[in-house]
C-alpha cells in the first residue's frame, strides 16, 4: 500500500509538477524521498526564500504549480516572505512543511509553533495532512491553489503520517472548469459603451497571465484599435513593438507623467485582470467616474477600494473579452493621435541610446538576448528603469515581483526558469545589494550547472532609497556600502566573472555567457547617483 507521502507526491506529479526546491530537515525526509520517487526532482537551495522564487520560475515556464519544501520551525519562518509574494503576485505555490505528530506536540516544544497561524494571512489555505484523507486533501489544495486568483496553499505533513500506509488512491481527475461567460444583457450594455466610445483605453494586469487570457487581450486591442497599458508583470501581453502597446506602468512618476493624462482623456477605461496591488500611489483613483465609464473583467470581485468601476464582470477574463468583442462593432478610435504621441513621449523620456549608464546596460542586453530569451529583474531603481526601457515581445519574458516588490527574487526566478526551459537563454538583472542578499544561491546555480547570465548594476548604494532620502532632504544614512569584487566572488563559487564599463565589453560578456557551460556574473559599473532624473 502507498504511504501518505507517496500519494502526496504522485498527486503533485499528476498535476504537472516536476520540480521541488528547499532545504532538508528530519521532518521532511520522507516527503522528499517520495517526491523523487514520483519523478519530481528536488533541488537544494541555500535558503527557503530563494527556493520559493525558483519554484515560481518553473511555474512561469511550465504552467504547473511550484513546490516549496521547508522543515519545521525555522524553515517555515524563513519561507514567509516568498509565500507572501506568491499570494500577492498570484503564484500557485504548494508549500510542504514537516510537523510533529499531534500527540507528540502536546508535550514537546523544540522548534514547534503553529505553522497555520503564522501563514494564515499570506496563504489561500493551510491544511494538516489527515490520516485516511490524503488524496482528497491534496486534490483540494491543488484546486484552491490554481482556481480564481491563484496563490499559495500550505500543507503540514506530520512526521509519523508521512510513512504510514494509506488505502490505494482513486484515479486523479482534475476538474475541468468551463469558462464563466458574462450575462448577455450586461455584455450588451458594455458593447453599447464600447461602440459609443471615441477614446477607449485598456489596462491589463497580472490576472491576465494567471488566467491565460493574453491572446484574448491582444485580439481585442487589435480589433477595436484600443491602446494598451500593462502593469510590469503583464508586459508583453501585447507585443511591445506594436503601435497600440504603450508599455508598462507601475512605479515610475516619469512614465505616469505621460500615461495618466491619456487615461484621464479616455471616455472608456477597460480593465483586464488589473489589480492596483502592482501600482504606486499615483494610481489611486486615477480616473473620474463622472467623465468616463469603467468596464472591468476580473477573476474575482475586488474589495480594495483603490478605484471605481461602472460594471465589473467576475469570472473568465478571456471569455468576457471575447463576448464583448462579438457583441460590439469597431467604430474607429483616437482620431486625435494622442496614444501615438504618448508612446513617442515615453521613448523620449526613457532614452536608451546613452553611451553608458543604467539605460545603456538594459538596452545593450536587450540587443544581445534573443527574442525567445527570458529576463528577470530584482526590485530597486534598476527595475523601475528596466521595466520602462525593456521591450517584451511576448508575455512571461520578463519576470519580477510586482505586488510585494521584494528584493532577492531575480536570481532564483532565473534559475527556476532556466531549469524548466534549458533551451531558452536566461538573463537576471540585479542590483549589487540584491545580489549580496542571495549570494549563496550562486553556489546553487553552480551545482545546477545552469548557464544563467547575471548582470549586476554596481553603484555601491541602495539607489532608489538613497534617491528618496535625498529628495526628502534627509541626511545620507544606511544606504551606502562597501564595494564587492563580484568577479572574484563568481570565480570562487565556480562561475565566470567579468567587470564592464562600456557597451562593447558588455555585449561580448553577455553573448559569451549565454554560450558558456556555467553561470556568468557581469559587473556593470554605473557609478553613484546614476538614476537621477530617470525614474
Amino acid at each position: 500500500m502507498p504511504t501518505a507521502a507517496q500519494i502526496l507526491a504522485q498527486r503533485l506529479h499528476q498535476a504537472g509538477c516536476r520540480y521541488a526546491f528547499g532545504i532538508p530537515g528530519g521532518e521532511v525526509l520522507a516527503v522528499m524521498d517520495a517526491l523523487a520517487g514520483a519523478g519530481i526532482a528536488f533541488h537544494l537551495s541555500k535558503h527557503e526564500n530563494p527556493a520559493g522564487f525558483m519554484a515560481e520560475g518553473t511555474h512561469h515556464v511550465t504552467g504547473a504549480p511550484g513546490i516549496l519544501v521547508a522543515t519545521i520551525g525555522p524553515g517555515v519562518a524563513n519561507a514567509v516572505n516568498v509565500i507572501a509574494n506568491a499570494e500577492q503576485d498570484r503564484v500557485p505555490l504548494i508549500v510542504l512543511t514537516g510537523c510533529v505528530d499531534p500527540a507528540e506536540a502536546v508535550g514537546y516544544t523544540h522548534q514547534v509553533f503553529d505553522h497555520t497561524a503564522l501563514l494564515k494571512p499570506v496563504t489561500k489555505a493551510s491544511f494538516t495532512l489527515a490520516d485516511g484523507a490524503v488524496e482528497g486533501l491534496i486534490d483540494k489544495a491543488l484546486a484552491i491553489a490554481t482556481e480564481g486568483r491563484p496563490g499559495p496553499v500550505h500543507i503540514d505533513v506530520p512526521i509519523g503520517l508521512a510513512t504510514k500506509e494509506q488505502p490505494a488512491p482513486r484515479p486523479f481527475r482534475p476538474a475541468r472548469r468551463g469558462a464563466m461567460r458574462p450575462d448577455d444583457t450586461d455584455i450588451a450594455a458594455a458593447a453599447t459603451l464600447l461602440e459609443g466610445s471615441e477614446r477607449p483605453i485598456l489596462v491589463a494586469g497580472l490576472e491576465v497571465l494567471a488566467q491565460g487570457a493574453e491572446a484574448a487581450v491582444a485580439d481585442f486591442a487589435r480589433r477595436f484599435h484600443v491602446p494598451v497599458i500593462t502593469t510590469y508583470k503583464a508586459k508583453g501581453v501585447l507585443p511591445e513593438d506594436e503601435p497600440l502597446a504603450l508599455g508598462g506602468a507601475g512605479l515610475s512618476p516619469l512614465a505616469d507623467k505621460h500615461l495618466l493624462p491619456l487615461v484621464e482623456m479616455s471616455d472608456l477605461i477597460l480593465l483586464a485582470g488589473y489589480d492596483p496591488i502592482e501600482m504606486r500611489h499615483g494610481w489611486c483613483h486615477p480616473w473620474d467616474p463622472a467623465k468616463a465609464e469603467i468596464v472591468e473583467f476580473t477573476a474575482a470581485p475586488h474589495p480594495h477600494g483603490v478605484h471605481e468601476t461602472s460594471v465589473s464582470f467576475a469570472g473568465d477574463i478571456g471569455a468576457g473579452l471575447a463576448a464583448l468583442s462579438a457583441a460590439a462593432k469597431p467604430n474607429g478610435a483616437w482620431s486625435n493621435g494622442a496614444p501615438a504621441a504618448a508612446k513617442a513621449a515615453l521613448a523620449e523620456a526613457f532614452q536608451a541610446g546613452e553611451d553608458w549608464g543604467p539605460a545603456a546596460v538594459v538596452d545593450q542586453v536587450r540587443q544581445a538576448l534573443p527574442a525567445e530569451g527570458i529576463a528577470t529583474v530584482d526590485s530597486g531603481a534598476h527595475r523601475i528603469l528596466l521595466s520602462q526601457v525593456w521591450s517584451c515581445p511576448a508575455p512571461r519574458t520578463l519576470l519580477q515581483s510586482s505586488g510585494l516588490c521584494t528584493m532577492g527574487c531575480a536570481l532564483p526566478l532565473a534559475m527556476g526558469a532556466k531549469l524548466a526551459a534549458p533551451e531558452r537563454p536566461v538573463v537576471a538583472f540585479v542590483g549589487d545589494a540584491g545580489l549580496e542578499m542571495v549570494l549563496g544561491e550562486l553556489a546553487t546555480l553552480r551545482d545546477m550547472r545552469l548557464p544563467v547570465v547575471v548582470v549586476v548594476f554596481v553603484d555601491a548604494s541602495l539607489a532608489l532609497i538613497e534617491l528618496k532620502q535625498r529628495n526628502s532632504g534627509l541626511a545620507n544614512l544606511g544606504v551606502d556600502f562597501g564595494a564587492t569584487d563580484f568577479v572574484r566572488v563568481a570565480e570562487a563559487l565556480g562561475g565566470r566573472g567579468l567587470e564592464v564599463d562600456n557597451r562593447a565589453d558588455l555585449d561580448r560578456a553577455v553573448k559569451e555567457g549565454l554560450a558558456a557551460e556555467t553561470f556568468t556574473v557581469v559587473a556593470a559599473v554605473i557609478g553613484a547617483k546614476a538614476y537621477d532624473g530617470r525614474l
